[in-house]
Parts: C-alpha cells; sequence; structure tokens
C-alpha cells in the first residue's frame, strides 16, 4: 500500500493524486495538516528521505523563517525541530511503499516508481 504524504490544496500533490487514481492504484493520503506530523512519523521518514532532501528550501514557508533561524539547520535534528513547527517546509509530495520513498512528482518518475515494486 503506497502513503502518500503532503498537504491537500498544493497543485503538485493535485497532480499526483490525479495519476494515483487515472492509474487506479490504491494509496493512503496522510494530510500533515489534519493529520499531524509527530517526532515518530517524521523519524520513519528520514528514514527513506534524507533530510536535505525533505526539507523545502525554496518555498514560503522557509522564506518566512529569520535568516538566523535558517543558518541554525545544518544537522538532522536542527532539520527535524523546524519540520516538526512547520509541516508545510517538508517537500511534496512523498510517496513511500515501505522502504522506498519518491519525493516530488511527474509522470515519468511515478511511472517508474509504481513499475519497479
Amino acid at each position: 500500500m503506497y502513503v502518500i504524504y503532503g498537504i491537500k490544496n498544493c497543485d503538485t500533490m493535485k497532480k499526483a493524486f490525479t495519476w494515483l487514481d487515472n492509474h487506479h492504484i490504491n494509496y493512503q493520503f496522510h494530510n500533515y495538516k489534519t493529520d499531524g506530523l509527530s517526532a515518530e512519523l517524521l523519524t520513519r521518514l528520514l528514514d527513506v528521505v534524507d533530510w536535505q532532501r525533505l526539507l523545502n528550501t525554496r518555498g514560503t514557508t522557509w522564506r518566512k523563517l529569520e535568516e538566523s533561524v535558517r543558518n541554525q539547520i545544518n544537522n538532522q535534528d536542527a532539520a527535524m525541530e523546524i519540520m516538526l513547527a512547520n509541516p508545510s517546509i517538508l517537500k511534496r509530495p512523498l510517496l513511500v511503499d515501505g522502504k522506498r520513498a519518491l519525493l516530488g512528482f511527474s509522470d515519468e518518475s511515478y511511472s517508474q516508481f509504481v513499475n519497479s515494486n
């Protein structure tokens, strides 16, 4: 079973949902805003995705942080702290299938990920 993590109203998430639905792929959606992001869940996610890839340093949430805060995020513990306080700072969508994960969305990457299962 696939689990897709993100925020429902994100345009890239909508594209991923459409792709999964059009290809009849069963999945569970975990919405960071409504379902939350616990330290336990984040630790599990960081087991399959490096913190530097998961941290979205191009988005609005990152830009809203004070520069002094951004400069302190230089290791996994610091990244976890900011991710738990601001789940919107995680890149999305994150598609997980057991020990494998795919970050971001493109038709090609989803096709390869699902077909390599």
